[in-house]
């Protein structure tokens, strides 16, 4: 008697097999999607997922463009501090990444110093963070990188350019929300 036709092996392919109808929203915590606005779970599950993908995404690409060893923030701070080739003030990072424990960017900023990507500088009393020419370079070839792997990956999903736009605009709304939400709980 073949495995395939085993009647052991027919109750696993049944326990296994998909569900016939759809059981709702995809969330991650059934309890909170169980509100108001069930929608908004659905969203936060699939932020955490794309975060977490977005996350490994950068890691590797900068692994792949030669600098292993950066965590998902350093590289952000990198790219950051390269974008219109101004330095830029911690305080300048913190408030465009959305972070506020600043000794988190500190540290990613001393770590990248020790990698010869970044130089810290001053400008009055503030410290201030530039690219270097080896920062420069890493940050051309994870362009690179991108472009050949995920941009064009992207692209085969014909996804409109406007639609994408206008997601991120309403993603950066929507953080917002987050944000006044955090400030009410950290009141309560």
């Amino acid at each position: 008697m073949s495995d395939e036709s085993h009647p052991k092996s027919a109750d696993r392919r049944r326990k296994h097999a998909p569900p016939t109808e759809v059981l709702g929203p995809v969330v991650s915590s059934a309890h909170l999607a169980n509100s108001g606005l069930p929608a908004l779970s659905e969203l936060e599950f699939a932020l955490t997922m794309a975060n977490n993908a977005f996350h490994r995404w950068m890691v590797r690409c900068m692994t792949a463009a030669g600098m292993p060893g950066l965590t998902p923030l350093e590289v952000l701070i990198v790219h950051l501090v390269h974008h219109r080739a101004r330095p830029k003030s911690l305080a300048d990072i913190c408030l465009v990444l959305n972070i506020e424990d600043t000794h988190l960017v500190n540290y990613a900023v001393r770590k990248l110093e020790n990698h010869g990507l970044v130089r810290s500088g001053r400008n009055g009393k503030e410290k201030t963070v530039a690219i270097t020419d080896e920062g420069e370079t890493y940050c051309a070839q994870y362009g690179k990188v991108r472009e050949g792997l995920l941009i064009r990956s992207v692209e085969q999903l014909g996804l409109d350019k406007a639609e994408l736009s206008r997601l991120a605009a309403l993603l950066r709304t929507i953080s917002g929300s987050y944000d006044q939400a955090a400030r009410g709980a950290a009141a309560l």
